[in-house]
């Protein structure tokens, strides 16, 4: 019999074969789906985002992704961008996003990887301290919430669960015996968050990671006026002011009343950017990805504040203070006990 892989085979049980193979050989394409054909109800479902604002990060974003190969099939800016955002708002698993999206798990696994690349660039532009607005206003709608004065950020740490990484395992396992990412958020009154860090093991305190933090250097040397509001797991500063441990009857429980409203922003923050993007509450990835996807969801939450985007569904978790309780410098005190005395006194 002749060869099956000329181009012109001689015999007839060579050109069936040859036949057959070419045959196997074709792609079966599923169709893809056009995105912004349907309703901003299906479309916040899946994907955390109305048409418009999709289209919003779509033109932001797409410089940084589009593909350069001319290729027909390879997949748009605005599907890569798709992908990433439905992977992110349900974490579910790649092949699952996979099916639901018409592509393979490689392609999922490559689009997640490029936008969460293309929206940290964007970190400066969206997530910076106090925040977007006149540092007055940031401190007057504080206060509108308890009557607390001159706050221009509340601050806390919050946990996010990683797979056990293959370096360094030990310093990942937080106090609740889990690997983990310990993210510092500081948000404003409205729940835009204007700093996070999100380089540090899960075993690493809270206060430790303000302590390494640029920000709390730029505090130090008076460039903001104004405080942050943080639990008994960080100490007290002058400019940042936490609750009185035991508080006496009268202006300190009235501060501690005050400090804790306040403070409650901040953990409901936290809670809107869970309930937003779920792969917050497992990433199955190395802690070096974990972090990009941490600063991409970040971004993304700012700038569903900014444009109005509905809010999820928000279940609080258990935001319990930290077992370690750290005392007050006497600074701190003095300060503390200043805004008791001015504020809270009757």
């Amino acid at each position: 019999m002749a060869c099956p892989f000329d181009e012109d085979p001689i015999d007839e049980g060579a050109a069936l074969i040859r036949r057959e193979l070419i045959c196997r050989r074709q792609r079966i394409l599923r169709p893809r789906i056009d995105v912004l054909s349907h309703s901003d109800s299906f479309l916040y479902e899946r994907y955390r985002f109305t048409s418009q604002s999709i289209t919003y990060i779509h033109d932001l974003v797409r410089p940084h992704i589009s593909n350069i190969t001319r290729r027909s099939l390879a997949l748009t800016s605005q599907q890569l961008l798709c992908v990433a955002l439905r992977f992110l708002a349900n974490g579910s698993f790649l092949y699952n996003v996979g099916e639901a999206e018409h592509i393979s798990r490689a392609t999922v696994s490559r689009a997640v990887r490029r936008v969460c690349l293309a929206l940290k660039r964007l970190l400066p532009n969206f997530v910076h301290f106090p925040g977007n607005k006149p540092i007055e206003s940031i401190k007057e709608e504080f206060h509108r919430i308890a009557g607390f004065p001159n706050v221009i950020g509340c601050i806390d740490g919050t946990q996010i669960p990683i797979k056990a990484p293959s370096h360094n395992e030990a310093d990942y396992v937080n106090r609740h015996s889990i690997h983990s990412i310990n993210v510092q958020i500081i948000c404003d009154a409205g729940c835009l968050i204007s700093n996070v860090e999100a380089k540090w093991p899960g075993s690493v305190h809270d206060s430790k990671i303000f302590q390494e933090s640029n920000l709390r250097n730029r505090l130090q040397g008076g460039e903001f006026d104004g405080y942050l509001l943080g639990d008994r797991g960080y100490p007290c500063q002058p400019w940042l002011l936490t609750p009185y441990p035991d508080p006496e009857p009268g202006p300190q429980q009235n501060f501690n009343r005050a400090h804790c409203k306040t403070r409650a922003r901040v953990d409901k923050t936290i809670g809107l950017l869970k309930a937003r993007f779920q792969c917050l509450h497992y990433l199955r990835v190395t802690p070096e990805r974990a972090r990009d996807i941490i600063a991409a969801c970040v971004v993304l939450h700012n700038i569903a504040i900014i444009r109005g985007e509905q809010h999820p569904a928000l279940h609080m978790e258990d935001f319990d203070d930290e077992p370690l309780h750290l005392p007050a410098n006497q600074d701190g005190r003095e300060v503390r006990d200043a805004v008791c005395k001015d504020h809270f006194s009757v």
